[in-house]
């Protein structure tokens, strides 16, 4: 359908277009908009032995630029950005693109799955140091205005940090309103700040040769090498593009950064080039050394404003994963929160607020600087960026039927500069870069024991579980007494009777006048159209099979969906429902499946896990649980 927003193919157009574009400038590029505070000072920082000569400032910028053209410009913005999953993008949705979630254990497609959940883990390791090392950077312009300040530079980022993380409850609806424009008045000031030292040096234009990289590693050697490893972080918000692609879809993304981020951040990087030359001196903090004397503390309030919104978007893409995560079965469930009755996007997640805040206050009071920090950022980044590549190999493959050769080329090109960058990180790793990969690791074992629980619980249950046919069959020559209302026995496995309702009959020898067989399943589609969310099939004996379908976007409400359902014989009026669920008591055992300590982790996330009442939005008074040991 085409609307005065969208053209035939559904894309937008016009001022809805440029609108979305905006938006997407804010919450998009706000972490790799923030890089120039940062990159090229850790290029030539005194690890590397790398001093800001001419001919090292025009290879390094020659490193910068090409990084930009090949990983976000081409890799990024062209292919990875065409590998969604009905329109949602990130690491989840493409691993659930590429491989079914309910893959069996120890098979190929389990792999990718792990492959997956190893990356997306290491994603929130990088939502620790975003937030702290592009804070860090622009509050630190103020040091360079006067050196009063050095000693509230860190009470000051905590100040700030502190605050960002507590009016996230509150939603961040109108303040999202700002983020375009103030992330548009960011690049349009540093794009500025770039032409007024580059004709001063217009000379720096020659970086773009890629000859000048080349020459960078001949004559550096292994400490060439290392400079990879500060060169990308200019590509570190590389993820962000194909993360948020659900929120604002592929046409605007691509604008926002070839017509505004891209050349902003290239005249700035340029510009910053063009100050070395002339002044190596000004290596300490090239950025704010561009800044004119008389409009340091304006550009240090604006780069603050830039990376809060920068932080913004690394906090709410860590709770998009963490939702995602969950309707996907790869986490428990946890409290989530809307913050907005427009915006079914506009979430809020207590628990992951509130570790996130912890950790970047315990970061930022561990590092001190922003130096100390850009030593242990990147280990995760390239490390996710590796598993993209790798998972995108089976897309290119079975999604566009690309043949081998061409899958291979193109694999193996990226693959080629994505090892380049992650090798030079790795040597971080004893200077900080073990803390991303320690929480990383943390939870990926918290994901992968929940996943692998989660089977093998199923599979137990499913043993011990009585075909539903067999049950009705004995449930038609029974003569339990039929009692007024509708009960709803919830259960995961549509062909298997559910325990909830063995056990009631058990001890109560009744049955509602409508038994209702509930089932709500998880798509591997971010939405779910609403004509496809209910199925409704009758069984007999006044026994129905409901089963609910939603994607790995969205938020369950079992009783709202209900209210939809229109049929013969059913009556699902809230105060004649009752909902049956089972509630499973875990015990670690010898049988074979998982380790012991997974197994008792595994009971500690399950006893510490959401309710399913009120995850799926059910009314208390109206719920009935009913327990059983199982042993994994």
């Amino acid at each position: 359908m085409v609307s005065d927003h969208t053209n035939t193919d559904g894309e937008p157009r016009g001022r809805y277009l440029a609108l979305l574009s905006l938006t997407a400038l804010g919450v998009v590029y706000g972490d790799i908009g923030t890089s120039p505070l940062y990159a090229v000072r850790e290029s030539f920082h005194h690890t590397h032995g790398i001093h800001p000569t001419p001919q090292n400032v025009l290879g390094v910028l020659s490193l910068i630029v090409w990084a930009l053209v090949l990983v976000i410009s081409f890799k990024y913005a062209v292919f990875v950005l065409r590998a969604d999953n009905r329109g949602e993008g990130g690491i989840l949705a493409l691993t659930s693109l590429v491989t079914p979630v309910s893959a069996a254990r120890r098979s190929p497609r389990w792999v990718l799955i792990m492959l997956g959940l190893f990356g997306t883990a290491l994603l929130y390791g990088d939502g620790m140091i975003t937030p702290v090392i592009s804070v860090l950077s622009a509050v630190e312009g103020l040091e360079v205005a006067t050196p009063v300040f050095k000693p509230y530079i860190v009470p000051i980022t905590i100040a700030i940090l502190v605050s960002i993380f507590l009016i996230q409850r509150h939603g961040t609806e109108r303040v999202g309103k700002l983020f375009g424009p103030v992330t548009l008045l960011w690049f349009v000031l540093i794009a500025v700040l770039g032409v007024m030292h580059i004709v001063r040096a217009p000379g720096v234009f020659a970086a773009v040769n890629p000859l000048y990289g080349a020459r960078f590693f001949i004559q550096n050697g292994y400490s060439g090498f290392l400079v990879l490893g500060s060169v990308f972080l200019v590509v570190t918000g590389g993820e962000a593009l194909y993360a948020d692609m659900g929120h604002f879809g592929r046409k605007p993304i691509r604008l926002a950064w070839y017509y505004i981020a891209l050349p902003a951040l290239l005249l700035n990087y340029f510009g910053q080039g063009a100050l070395l030359i002339r002044d190596p001196a000004a290596v300490e903090n090239p950025f704010y050394h561009m800044v004119p004397e008389w409009a340091l503390y304006p550009v240090v309030v604006i780069a603050t404003m830039a990376a809060v919104i920068a932080s913004q978007a690394l906090i709410t893409g860590a709770y998009s994963l963490t939702m995602q995560a969950v309707q996907l079965g790869y986490m428990p469930r946890v409290e989530i929160r809307h913050t907005s009755g427009r915006e079914r996007g506009q979430i809020y997640i207590p628990s992951v607020n509130w570790l996130l805040m912890i950790s970047c206050i315990g970061l930022t009071l561990g590092f001190q600087r922003s130096s100390n920090v850009a030593a242990a950022y990147g280990v995760a980044v390239t490390t996710t960026m590796v598993v993209t590549t790798l998972l995108l190999f089976t897309v290119e493959r079975e999604r566009w039927r690309w043949p081998l050769w061409a899958t291979l080329l193109f694999t193996g090109f990226f693959l080629t500069i994505d090892l380049a960058f992650w090798g030079a990180n790795i040597v971080k790793i004893p200077h900080g870069g073990w803390v991303p990969l320690v929480v990383g690791a943390i939870i990926f074992a918290l994901m992968s024991t929940w996943k692998t629980g989660r089977g093998i619980l199923a599979e137990r249950l499913q043993r011990g579980t009585l075909p539903i046919d067999l049950f009705l069959k004995d449930a038609g020559g029974r003569t339990a007494q039929r009692v007024p209302g509708t009960a709803v026995f919830m259960y995961g496995n549509r062909g298997g009777t559910p325990p909830a309702l063995l056990h009631s009959l058990k001890h109560y020898k009744v049955l509602h006048e409508t038994v209702v067989l509930l089932s709500v399943e998880t798509q591997e589609v971010p939405h779910v159209p609403e004509a496809e969310r209910v199925t409704v099939e009758e069984l007999g004996h006044g026994f129905y099979r409901i089963v609910l379908a939603y994607g790995f976007m969205e938020d369950p409400c079992v009783p709202d969906a209900l209210a939809t359902v229109q049929a013969d014989g059913l009556d699902l009026r809230p105060g004649q429902t009752s909902y049956f669920l089972g509630r499973e008591t875990l015990i670690p055992s010898t049988n074979p499946g998982m380790a012991p300590w997974r197994e008792h982790l595994f009971a500690v996330m399950s006893r510490n896990a959401r309710t399913a009442t009120s995850f799926f939005g059910l009314p208390p008074n109206r719920v009935v649980e009913l327990g059983a040991q199982i042993e994994l």
